[in-house]
């Protein structure tokens, strides 16, 4: 899909805040509300906005605590490892699961009200996936920062 200035400037915009109207947005691209609208509707439409949501403050709901897992498996085949995708994405307290190169397969973020649920996760996954051969296990002590902005350069040759 191609990607004009107005697009990528309504893209980095929707990223700080998915709740903005389409005026207050008109007046930062220099287009109108119903251009705006247009826009948006066709980003969503061709999935360059995959969805909108609201980032909590895990303190405020009981989810203080942040894991870092890294997960390795037995065997990297196909069929296991689309096993392996199907049920981290079924787990509410993972928020995210990268693939990766290097000595580990797998790295997750897990979010839990306290240890002892973060335990009964990482037990369920054993037990539940044979084919993982083991984790290791890194807890957040802070949160310096967090989001999941994609900076789009606002000209294609950035």
């Amino acid at each position: 899909m191609q990607l004009d200035r107005f697009d990528r400037q309504l893209l980095n915009l929707v990223q700080q805040d998915s709740s903005l109207a389409a005026e207050r947005l008109a007046e930062q691209v220099a287009l109108s509300p119903s251009a705006i609208q247009r826009r948006l509707r066709r980003l969503r439409e061709q999935g360059v906005i995959v969805r909108d949501a609201a980032v909590l403050d895990p303190a405020q709901i009981g989810r203080p605590n942040f894991f870092i897992v890294s997960l390795e498996v037995e065997r990297e085949r196909p069929e296991l490892l689309a096993q392996l995708r199907a049920w981290l994405n079924e787990q509410e307290h993972i928020q995210q699961a990268f693939y990766v190169t290097g000595e580990v397969d797998f790295v997750l973020i897990v979010t839990a009200p306290h240890m002892e649920a973060f335990e009964a996760l990482m037990s369920r996954l054993l037990q539940e996936n044979a084919n993982v051969k083991r984790y290791t296990t890194n807890v957040a002590l802070g949160l310096v920062k967090r989001g999941l902005n994609i900076p789009v350069p606002l000209d294609e040759a950035e």
